[in-house]
């Protein structure tokens, strides 16, 4: 990566879940020592709030303070910020699938003037307890393909829904919180597609997660001008501001590679390729990268050794 380009970068950062910060393993050193930028907690609300409020959550933030370390949350939370004991009391609240049934998993009505102030609403409480250092916020949709198809929402496409909800969020967080938060639009499987149908807020920045492109295998698809992928991201582009986009990668998640489950298996870097990622993200102006590092923790460095984090280094130097 070129010097004058390095020297632009606003975040290089991994996001790691709440267990990986509370394990003893000192991730802030680590982001340190690697030259990374940011550090961000997952997965969701349920499991970030209880971490930012224990004393092991209060040393993380200590040690990043006295490091130099962003703190960010990027959450799973449409779970959270509608809760699903409601379905009983008001399943208008939630999806309806193509049969014309209301469902309590997966996202919400989003044309349902209720749901979205629930939504919102929740989302400024636990801003308050896990409000970042940065003033970017991260409350993503349902893990799910699965979004509303009520009369009202069916002609919102997946990335239409996303905004009317990511617009309601970070009109609140500006309102209660603090007036110039951010917040994430996460192009990601169903909502990789251009928004058509719906303006995102000024608010809102572009958040690029191609989880898609890395196969079954876990092999990367290669970044290729005139390709699929990076097609897809010039396409957002041009409804999302370039100097606030950030690109969330998987260089680092030992959770994909692993698949979820034990046994962990070695990271497999490949500092190449990852370089020319970067060089394809840098060429479109975007400033802002980080990569999943879910469960590079205190068990994998036990499993593979303290030299197993080289990567980690090697992606800071990159």
């Amino acid at each position: 990566m070129c010097a004058a380009w390095r020297r632009r970068v606003a975040t290089r950062g991994v996001v790691v879940s709440a267990k990986d910060l509370s394990g003893g393993f000192d991730w802030p050193k680590m982001a340190h020592e690697a030259g990374l930028t940011t550090i961000a907690t997952h997965v969701g609300p349920e499991d970030v709030i209880p971490f930012m409020q224990s004393d092991a959550g209060k040393r993380f933030v200590d040690s990043c303070v006295r490091y130099g370390i962003s703190v960010e949350h990027e959450l799973h939370a449409m779970d959270y910020l509608l809760p699903r004991s409601l379905f009983d009391r008001e399943p208008e609240l939630f999806r309806m699938n193509e049969a014309g049934v209301r469902e309590r998993k997966a996202n919400c009505c989003v044309t349902n003037p209720r749901a979205l102030e629930i939504i919102a609403q929740r989302a400024v409480e636990v801003a308050r307890i896990c409000r970042p250092t940065t003033g970017r916020y991260y409350f993503w949709p349902s893990d799910s393909s699965l979004v509303c198809k009520c009369p009202n929402c069916r002609e919102f496409s997946a990335s239409d829904q996303a905004l009317l909800v990511e617009n309601a969020i970070v009109a609140a967080l500006r309102r209660e919180v603090e007036p110039f938060a951010t917040l994430s639009h996460l192009a990601y499987t169903v909502t990789l597609g251009v928004p058509k149908a719906v303006r995102p807020d000024s608010g809102l920045f572009l958040e690029f997660a191609p989880f898609r492109r890395w196969g079954g295998t876990k092999k990367r698809i290669p970044l290729v001008e005139g390709g699929e992928w990076l097609a897809r991201l010039d396409a957002l582009l041009e409804v999302f501001p370039r100097e606030s986009a950030q690109v969330l990668e998987y260089w680092l998640d030992e959770s994909l590679f692993s698949g979820w489950k034990k046994p962990l298996v070695k990271i497999p870097w490949d500092a190449a390729q990852t370089r020319a990622d970067m060089e394809a993200y840098s060429k479109r102006g975007i400033r802002h990268l980080t990569t999943f590092a879910v469960s590079v923790n205190g068990d994998y460095v036990k499993e593979f050794g303290e030299d197993s984090l080289e990567c980690v280094k090697e992606y800071g130097r990159l």
